[in-house]
């Protein structure tokens, strides 16, 4: 190695989903929601004038309009440039203990990314056999805990006495429910906010509002927490969130008859391939997420993710212990949906 080469951070970096370029693909491996974003938002004409001015470092007007909607006060949500960004500051700003943090083994693969990268010592805790969190593998001593619910990839919710039982035990460290699916289904930890002060829920815009490709995300806590993480991001990076990101945010905030349709549109539909996975023998744990996380009896998942991509339908392969024989299948329209359960039979 040359000298300098010592200096720099190496790291194993997150892998995401591949992103087809072709034209004519079914997409279905990055959980992204197949409708379109909300009339409003579509619609809201903003004058391109104002970009040459820096966006409002608070997000004020999106920050208002999120704290309305979940009744908290304004001090207890902050936003950011999509969970991940949420998610990494959260990690800078609450994760400095010489204890480790503990996740899942399964579970979201950014954590263990952002751990090294901030120099965070971690431990994973084993979900059962049948990918349930135990509550009981979090009551060691640590520097934090954090896990998505519902979980990724397994789709699997908690509920809240698991929930509740983790910061029952985790009363002295900041404890991150990652709520990226939970409008899809289980039972949301913001209820829990006001019996617990060391808690930090984290959401998304871009499964079930349909705005992946704008980058919300933000985080709801304690007032405590909130600035702790205002004051990591002010001496980060102020200007995070670009103009039309808050200003469409809020358009989508507004729209709840159109985000609860197309909440419900994707339940049905992920209902109704549940049905004919298992006609066609697949097992899947039931899925609170827009996805499904499937394996066959008798038919390597790896071999099915190859062929399906060779007719152009894109799904989600993890080579990695205890999940190499399971697909996690995003939900897309029933179009989608119809023509991957007519190859799937083709294949098995």
């Amino acid at each position: 190695m040359r000298p300098w080469e010592y200096n720099i951070r190496k790291v194993v970096p997150y892998t995401p989903g591949e992103q087809p370029k072709e034209a004519g693909v079914i997409k279905l491996n990055t959980n992204e929601n197949p409708y379109p974003p909300s009339p409003g938002v579509v619609e809201k004409k903003e004058n391109l004038e104002q970009l040459r001015l820096y966006s409002d470092p608070t997000a004020g007007e999106l920050v208002r309009a999120l704290a309305g909607y979940h009744g908290l006060d304004e001090d207890q949500v902050f936003v950011g440039v999509g969970s991940d960004d949420v998610l990494a500051m959260s990690f800078l700003t609450f994760f400095n203990s010489d204890k480790p943090i503990l996740f899942p083994d399964i579970t979201y693969s950014f954590y263990d990314v952002w751990a090294d990268l901030f120099r965070i010592p971690y431990e994973t805790r084993p979900l059962d056999t049948s990918f349930e969190l135990n509550p009981s593998d979090y009551e060691a001593g640590n520097g934090g805990v954090i896990f998505p619910n519902p979980n990724a990839p397994t789709g699997l919710a908690a509920g809240l006495d698991v929930v509740r039982d983790v910061l029952e035990h985790n009363r002295d460290v900041i404890v991150i429910i990652d709520e990226a699916y939970i409008d899809f289904g289980g039972e949301s930890a913001l209820t829990l906010l006001q019996d617990y002060e060391n808690l930090l829920v984290v959401r998304t815009f871009s499964k079930s509002r349909s705005l992946a490709g704008l980058r919300i995300g933000y985080a709801m806590g304690s007032t405590r927490l909130i600035k702790a993480l205002n004051d990591v991001k002010y001496s980060y990076n102020s200007y995070t969130m670009n103009t039309p990101s808050i200003v469409l945010g809020v358009e989508s905030v507004k729209d709840e008859a159109y985000f609860r349709d197309t909440i419900a549109r994707v339940v049905r539909t992920r209902e109704w391939f549940e049905q004919e996975l298992t006609r066609l023998g697949f097992s899947y744990p039931r899925s609170s997420a827009n996805f499904v996380f499937a394996t066959h009896e008798s038919v390597p998942a790896k071999e099915i993710f190859e062929a399906a991509k060779k007719e152009k339908i894109y799904v989600r392969y993890f080579d990695k212990p205890r999940i190499d024989n399971y697909l996690r299948i995003t939900i897309g329209t029933d179009e989608d949906m119809r023509t991957l359960v007519s190859f799937l039979g083709k294949i098995i």
